[in-house]
């Protein structure tokens, strides 16, 4: 029997890279900034999932960061796209928009 919320989280996963680049190409970001964004799209995501893949993203070079002093804590890492990163945006908003198309396509005829 197929566990329906293992699928809704896998589903969740395949398209957080999407979703993290495009909160970040509108404008920089700090990391609680982009858990905020994903909550108010009912994208839900935590600390623990989020901070990898941000390094990982960083790593392949999609994105850089400056650190910025905070008055309440800690200096803060802002994170934004590089040329490298909008490039890969684009190519995975096209993707998307062509795997909507065809499972609206399949699922509603």
């Amino acid at each position: 029997m197929i566990n329906i919320e293992k699928s809704k989280t896998q589903m969740r996963r395949g398209i957080l890279e999407l979703c993290v680049l495009s909160i970040i190409s509108k404008s920089e970001a700090y990391p609680s900034e982009i858990i905020k964004e994903m909550k108010k799209s009912n994208l839900l995501v935590v600390e623990g999932t989020l901070y990898p893949l941000l390094t990982r993203l960083k790593n392949a070079k999609l994105l850089t960061y400056r650190w910025q002093e905070s008055t309440s804590g800690p200096p803060r890492k802002y994170y934004s796209l590089t040329p490298e990163g909008e490039t890969v945006l684009g190519e995975l908003q096209g993707c998307w928009n062509e795997l909507v198309e065809a499972v609206n396509s399949t699922t509603q005829n």
